[in-house]
């Protein structure tokens, strides 16, 4: 069907101009738009169900006053940040205090034209999937820092720093679990990653769920998901906004539209961490159980099963568990994560090369 689409702009006109350089270009526009519509349609819901989960499980309702069963509180949130003033403090460095947001929601957007959302359904289904999301994604960072620095508030200066040190040190964890995922998928397509995971014993008995990479990389898998929450600053790891003592962090000085892009680039990356999650442990679009029902839905519903309950133990955890201490994060981040992920890693390494390797 998408090369039928692709044929049907192609013979609109018969010009070099229009099949070598113009409908390429607008083909790839639509692609673009295709993904981030619906993306950014789940971060501004994905805002209402935190609220929603959040007061069930906190023996409340949640919002229900703006449209019904509040189903139209995101678009009343949006369009009041929109008509709010942006306010820039007098010595903030204009430049940088504009460029600080953007560079934050950027790469959180940019990552996913690497993501599959079925067998060759990616906007790039580029062979170093894996590497760019990584490259991409520590990009990030620039965005926090940038912010915090050109507030000229030592709140948000203090704010940025922690923020920084929190997502560099979980980065290395994270780096390490796609280390072990592509030792034993054999490759950094994404593609080819959740491919891999539909061969197995399991899965020619028919319970392809126990074929899938979570089991046999269980610490890995957790590690990945912990390090997430810590990586986009979510509780229990939100030092970066720890109201507590710094009142906001990097964003304490912005308001209106420039405080809603830092949101939704938290809500993004959540999206972003939960689908990679899916992907390189889950069995991204694949069904957990080989039978006639099963695969009769389509595999991108499976994908988007799979990430939305990912995405929901986020909120989970935020709440059931009480803020860390600083120096309880970065313990964690070093002293526990980082020597897990690499005992783990020479544990897979010799798992592979013995007589009882699963994967290849």
């Amino acid at each position: 069907m998408i090369d039928t689409l692709y044929n049907g702009g192609l013979s609109l006109a018969s010009g070099g101009w229009w099949t070598g350089l113009a409908w390429p270009v607008i083909w790839n526009l639509i692609k673009i738009v295709v993904v981030l519509l619906p993306l950014m349609a789940a971060v501004a819901y994905l805002t209402l169900w935190e609220r929603k989960l959040l007061g069930w499980m906190q023996a409340r309702i949640g919002p229900n006053r703006v449209g019904p069963a509040g189903l139209l509180q995101p678009i009343a949130d949006a369009v009041k940040l929109l008509t709010k003033e942006i306010i820039r403090p007098t010595a903030a460095s204009k430049g940088l205090f504009f460029l600080g947001p953007l560079l934050a929601i950027m790469p959180a957007l940019a990552a996913w034209v690497v993501v599959p959302f079925g067998p060759e359904l990616a906007l790039s289904n580029v062979d170093a999937g894996l590497l760019l999301v990584l490259a991409i994604t520590s990009i990030e960072i620039y965005g926090v820092i940038v912010a915090g620095w050109a507030s000229n508030s030592k709140y948000a200066l203090l704010g940025a720093l922690r923020a920084s040190a929190q997502m560099v040190s979980y980065e290395i964890a994270m780096g390490f679990c796609f280390v072990v995922v592509l030792m034993v998928s054999g490759s950094m397509n994404l593609t080819e990653i959740v491919m891999s995971q539909s061969q197995g014993m399991a899965a020619d008995k028919g319970v392809a769920f126990l074929s899938w990479n979570w089991l046999p990389l269980l610490p890995i898998f957790l590690v990945y998901l912990i390090s997430g929450v810590a990586e986009v600053n979510r509780h229990p790891f939100d030092m970066a906004e720890g109201e507590a003592e710094i009142v906001a962090g990097h964003m304490v000085e912005y308001s209106g539209m420039g405080f809603a892009v830092f949101f939704l680039a938290e809500y993004a990356s959540m999206w972003l961490v939960s689908i990679l999650a899916v992907i390189m442990f889950l069995g991204g679009w694949l069904p957990p159980i080989d039978s006639a029902v099963f695969n009769w839905i389509p595999g991108w519903i499976w994908l988007g099963i799979k990430t939305f309950i990912v995405v929901s133990m986020f909120i989970w955890i935020r709440a059931t568990f009480p803020r860390f201490r600083y120096d309880q994060i970065m313990r964690l981040g070093w002293k526990v994560f980082i020597p897990v992920t690499l005992i783990w890693l020479i544990v897979v390494g010799i798992w592979m090369f013995s007589p009882w390797n699963i994967w290849h």
